[in-house]
């Protein structure tokens, strides 16, 4: 079956990864289980598609179907797992390529599977093949510019061999709520927040039947920003994607649950899913508190899982 007619006529978001940089399961727990945790050890035994507490790095593919029904497929971050992702969800969801990409931030577990696009892109042992866009901050391009100049140069130096690599069109954003792009035909707005006082991370505001903010790295908003997602601001989205890195206290640059909380009840999105989780988090048992907590307060939160995939009018 082709794999336009599997994935039907409607727009869908997949979760290729709602963990932390260092993934769930932490390695050390495997590997030095001296301290007891209760939701590493189940990546031993159970497969990590049946595992909702195997967490890859955050990462969301926006599976696109306006009104001609071709689907366009936009990926959000490449980090460290991206293959593993390929592997698990690709396949399981038929998804034949990529169209687009948008990076929120240059660091390791958005941008180091970036070598492995040549994966998902046609084979061409000369690289003469279409680049796929990949639209970033100029911070961000020249980050990675020091760390994958391959990549972004487009002569091979005289008396070097040609290589096969990842064809790309690097297209710079602004960091800003006042310009948007459009990459594969939806249109982003750029959500700056900070992720620790002295960095600047994107999040993304997307779809206009449904109004969808994507906030993986964040540990505070700027006014400005909470404005264009609140209820109270600009509008009430029908779902906020927030980052939450451990259950209880605090960190000095990604919100924790208590702090991630206070903003859902701030922001009042129609629906919240938590993303970017580190073994703390254990996917049923927390989910039941986080039920209690909707019922509470009036805001359905739960914690997203690698391979969830939620069809959505864009």
């Amino acid at each position: 079956m082709a794999a336009e007619d599997h994935n039907g006529g409607r727009s869908a978001l997949i979760f290729l990864g709602t963990g932390c940089s260092s993934a769930v399961p932490n390695a050390m727990c495997l590997i030095q289980p001296s301290n007891p945790c209760d939701v590493c050890p189940q990546a031993l035994s159970t497969p990590p598609d049946q595992n909702p507490n195997y967490r890859c790095n955050t990462s969301l593919l926006i599976d696109y179907c306006p009104s001609d029904g071709k689907h366009s497929y936009i990926l959000i971050d490449v980090g460290k797992t991206f293959r593993e992702q390929v592997i698990r969800w690709f396949t399981r969801y038929k998804i034949p390529r990529i169209d687009s990409i948008i990076l929120t931030h240059e660091h390791a577990d958005a941008v180091l599977g970036l070598d492995d696009i040549r994966a998902v892109q046609p084979y061409s042992p000369t690289n003469d093949i279409d680049p796929t866009p990949i639209y970033l901050t100029q911070y961000a391009m020249e980050s990675i510019a020091e760390k994958f100049s391959y990549l972004v140069k487009k002569k091979v130096e005289e008396g070097k061999e040609l290589r096969r690599v990842a064809q790309l069109d690097w297209r710079i954003i602004e960091e800003n709520c006042e310009t948007s792009f459009v990459a594969s035909g939806l249109q982003f707005i750029p959500l700056p927040v900070m992720h620790g006082e002295d960095y600047v991370c994107l999040g993304y505001l997307f779809g206009e039947r449904c109004r969808i903010a994507y906030i993986s790295d964040v540990s505070r908003f700027p006014a400005s920003t909470e404005h264009v997602i609140s209820k109270d601001g600009a509008g009430q989205l029908d779902l906020l994607i927030l980052d939450t890195l451990y259950k209880t206290g605090s960190h000095n640059v990604h919100l924790c649950l208590p702090q991630t909380l206070e903003a859902v009840k701030r922001i009042f999105p129609k629906q919240a899913l938590l993303i970017g989780m580190t073994h703390q988090f254990d996917h049923h048992k927390d989910n039941k508190f986080l039920t209690e907590w909707s019922e509470r307060e009036g805001i359905p939160v739960q914690l997203a899982h690698d391979g969830l995939r939620i069809p959505i009018d864009l």
